[in-house]
């Protein structure tokens, strides 16, 4: 760990998808004293050197300044993806909670700020080549969680210019996988009722083929290493892109899962979503869907080239991890995490 962040390291959202690779990772450190992680529920999960401490972000009574006490640097995960059918929620949680974590890292002098932004932070962009860090930032408007990643953009780069004593680093992954959030993953994209043993390429009689459905996914433990090598590098700032290669389309999966694709117009797809979310059978919503059809492929040669990251898992072996996950019902022993059954 560099000089800067000699401190121990808080991380919210420590108990999902991300924050519980991030964690561990630190915990394995011996160069970080001591990890603080914030949940609102305290897993029963105990790496070497961590403490656990239940703070709800969305509540106004968030106490954040005791846990930012003589830290080196916070690592900003915390997001809520339900309900989608109550924008003002997640605006509560993502937005306005991520905003006390800015004020507290001020507050608490805490040098360093490492944010989890996303590719759903750009505007919509080409397919057919990658962009970098450059492209703007405006999100998909009708989508929640785009709307709010690029709001707290907007959010970073006035703190960054008012506060330049601090660090700040933002990271912009693909869609991050694992097979310990398979359950997890479940439910936030395909509802509690969606049985993870039925999700089986072989009992699919084609792969839909929806034009621009074409996008960059990443595993959560190579998302995690480049947010250690960034807590290491005393001179990142700004945006990383995150990616694996090659991009998943539905030629490429169809070959991966021995599956023949087959062309959906973009109206049928969107309306049979739009259906089961209007019914809340399906909590993904049409925006969301919206959003990924027009999201730009990444170029991740930045991070390549400053922070010495590579991605260990090639896109189409992290599908086939997450998609063992569903089946098997698997799930980290943390609250957001744990496999359930269906219902």
């Amino acid at each position: 760990m560099s000089s800067e962040t000699g401190g121990g390291v808080v991380v919210t959202g420590a108990t999902g998808n991300l924050g519980t690779s991030v964690v561990r990772l630190l915990s394995e450190d011996p160069q970080v004293p001591w990890v603080r992680g914030i949940a609102r529920r305290t897993p029963g999960w105990a790496p070497d050197r961590t403490e656990w401490h239940a703070v709800d972000l969305a509540s106004e009574q968030a106490d954040l300044a005791p846990v930012f006490r003589g830290a080196g640097a916070v690592v900003h995960l915390a997001w809520a993806f339900q309900p989608t059918h109550d924008p003002a929620k997640t605006w509560q949680t993502n937005v306005l909670g991520s905003i006390r974590v800015f004020e507290a890292v001020a507050a608490a002098r805490v040098p360093v700020l490492l944010h989890a932004s996303s590719v759903g932070a750009y505007s919509p962009g080409p397919k057919d080549r990658a962009v970098d860090e450059s492209w703007p930032t405006h999100g998909w408007p009708d989508a929640a969680y785009c709307r709010e990643k690029a709001y707290l953009e907007r959010a970073l780069d006035a703190f960054a210019r008012d506060h330049p004593e601090i660090r700040v680093v933002r990271m912009r992954p693909a869609f991050l996988f694992k097979r310990e959030s398979a359950s997890e993953q479940r439910r936030i994209f395909g509802g509690r009722f969606l049985p993870g043993p039925l999700l089986r390429p072989e009992l699919l009689p084609f792969l839909p083929d929806v034009p621009g459905l074409r996008v960059q996914a990443l595993h959560t433990d190579d998302a995690a290493r480049a947010f250690h090598l960034a807590l290491r590098h005393s001179g990142a700032r700004g945006a990383f892109n995150l990616a694996a290669e090659p991009p998943l389309d539905a030629d490429r999966l169809g070959e991966m899962l021995g599956l023949r694709p087959v062309r959906l117009p973009r109206t049928a797809a969107r309306s049979a979503i739009a259906a089961a979310w209007g019914l809340h059978l399906l909590p993904a919503s049409p925006q969301l869907f919206d959003a990924v059809l027009r999201l730009p492929l990444m170029d991740y040669g930045r991070a390549r080239g400053e922070l010495g990251w590579e991605p260990e898992h090639s896109a189409p072996d992290v599908v086939r991890e997450f998609l063992g996950g569903l089946r098997a019902g698997e799930g980290a022993d943390t609250e957001p995490l744990r496999g359930r059954k269906v219902g």
